[in-house]
């Protein structure tokens, strides 16, 4: 009698945790994705792939990221830790750091090792520099660690900063066409990533070249092909389909897969394969799988988000992720799996185009703001004092300025007044007026959320609205500006009820929701305010 009483009670409490618990989060990146492609190409999308998740989940219209540098890796970060750079420590992908003394890449780590078919410095990374936990690690101790975090991109920051500090493995690609990790995660890859790799998928797109996915006549909402906009993709004598990618990666490497839709398209097939392989959402045990898209960013750096090709790679994607959605209903079921799909930052305009439409902005070389900055230094204290421009900072050279009896809050004000009067500043702030900032200046709001003081610079520079840092082709990121921070956000699946909302939201209430969605503790660095509209059951 007392054990069929103890069964019915652990059958209970089986009960009520699959009840509190999906089996399976899906956590979708897109990087670069403005809110605006929605929109644009929302005629030319299938029912199954965006559309479903729009008609069918929640969406929040007008999801912005709250701070500056708009980058890959803080945006990354900041989505699964609930926090901002200023809190979570990845201030760029990239950076110099003030108290290292020297450049660092968010994920590199000199202990580890690569694991797999990658080279030496593709393998050394791991999440060492992420300073929150992640809603993924969250997953992870409140499930004793039974639910498995896997998290995968083309992009090693893409992989890692996602799956947190426990996840069970981080894979992404090398230029050599197989998924890689390192030995933070393990001494040797899974087997059915062995295999996978050995299967060389990557050469049948390779093989097939890419031409457009539909007609001609689907791509009238970019500028025509072969436009000034547009940079060449790995040599082309001009950026016009088709593009003959056999040539391309004889002469370069299997990286070339980056730039294209394929890109995405083996990302996916390497996710399904991870779903099957790694029995994801198979027990009720909350498993999390992250997936980063990253071939929209580098199709959107190199050609613009007005291209042919950048459409083309929307409408790829929409086709992989019905497969996707489709494959997940299949293996997990329906009403098993959470989703959610965002992005890591949006994108300007190519500001060339806006000029030429008779919009007074202009682009601004990172290493020619270097120069001026170098002769402005010379010409009035007789010495170059910048140690290092990068990410919009400024490092002064601090042991140069006390060796020439300088000071150093002189240097500032001389920096600062002369930074002000070129023609793409907006502002410019100092380290002590970040550290001392009351909330009341919109634009040191962004900048103050970026800033760690470890690592951040003497200076910081706010550019004008449409003004750029980048080349004449192509675009970039990394503004406060809504055309940086304006991202989709959309909540598909397991208790998600239908509907959208079009009050402003930020990236940082992505993590405190999934934790309370799931019942699970917060990522420790999080403000914890949530997305209400999620927590709500369907009706």
């Amino acid at each position: 009698m007392k054990k069929s009483i103890l069964l019915l009670v652990l059958f209970a409490i089986t009960s009520l945790s699959a009840q509190e618990r999906p089996k399976l989060v899906v956590g979708i990146v897109v990087d670069q994705m403005k809110m605006e492609y929605l929109y644009r190409f929302s005629d030319d999308f299938s029912p199954n792939g965006f559309n479903r998740l729009i008609n069918n989940g929640y969406t929040f219209q007008n999801m912005h990221y709250n701070y500056m540098p708009t980058y890959t890796a803080p945006g990354h970060a900041s989505i699964y830790t609930g926090t901002t750079p200023a809190t979570h420590g990845i201030v760029g992908n990239e950076w110099f750091s003030r108290t290292l003394g020297k450049e660092m890449y968010c994920t590199d780590d000199a202990s580890v090792k690569t694991v797999g078919d990658g080279t030496v410095e593709e393998g050394a990374m791991s999440p060492k520099n992420l300073q929150s936990t992640t809603i993924t690690d969250e997953v992870r101790m409140a499930t004793n660690f039974t639910g498995k975090v896997i998290g995968l991109s083309l992009k090693d920051r893409g992989a890692i900063l996602p799956a947190g500090h426990f996840a069970n493995w981080a894979f992404w690609y090398s230029k050599t066409g197989s998924f890689i990790s390192s030995t933070f995660y393990g001494d040797k890859l899974p087997d059915w990533v062995t295999q996978f790799n050995n299967e060389k998928r990557y050469l049948k797109y390779i093989n097939k070249g890419w031409d457009l996915y539909k007609p001609a006549s689907t791509y009238n909402e970019s500028l025509p092909d072969n436009n000034p906009y547009e940079g060449k993709l790995y040599g082309s004598a001009a950026p016009v389909f088709p593009y003959d990618l056999k040539t391309m990666y004889e002469k370069n490497d299997a990286g070339v897969l980056r730039a294209t839709p394929y890109g995405n398209d083996l990302l996916a097939e390497f996710a399904m394969e991870a779903i099957a392989k790694e029995d994801l959402g198979k027990d009720n045990s909350t498993d999390f799988l992250t997936v980063s898209f990253s071939s929209t960013d580098y199709v959107g750096h190199l050609l613009g988000p007005r291209s042919m090709e950048l459409q083309d790679t929307y409408l790829r994607l929409d086709q992989t992720i019905a497969d996707f959605l489709a494959y997940l209903d299949k293996t997990v079921g329906k009403d098993n799996y959470l989703l959610f799909l965002t992005a890591d930052h949006a994108g300007a305009e190519n500001v060339i185009y806006l000029k030429d439409h008779k919009y007074n902005v202009d682009n601004y070389p990172s290493k020619d703001v270097r120069k001026s900055l170098q002769d402005f230094s010379v010409k009035t204290f007789g010495v170059d004092l910048i140690l290092n421009y990068s990410n919009f900072n400024i490092f002064f050279n601090k042991k140069l300025i006390k060796d020439k009896k300088l000071d150093l809050v002189n240097v500032k004000k001389a920096f600062k007044s002369f930074l002000i009067a070129q023609p793409q500043v907006k502002r410019v702030y100092t380290e002590e007026e970040i550290l001392a900032n009351s909330g009341n200046d919109y634009y040191l709001n962004f900048v103050a959320k970026g800033y760690d003081v470890t690592q951040n610079g003497d200076l910081i520079i706010v550019d004008k609205p449409g003004d750029i840092e980048y080349s004449t082709t192509g675009t970039s990121h990394g503004t406060p500006y809504s055309y940086d921070t304006h991202v989709p956000a959309i909540f598909y699946g397991w208790h998600i009820k239908k509907g959208e909302s079009y009050d402003k939201k930020g990236i940082t209430e992505i993590a405190p929701t999934i934790a309370q969605k799931i019942k699970v503790t917060f990522p420790n660095g999080t403000e914890a305010k949530v997305l209400q509209e999620v927590l709500d059951e369907k009706k």
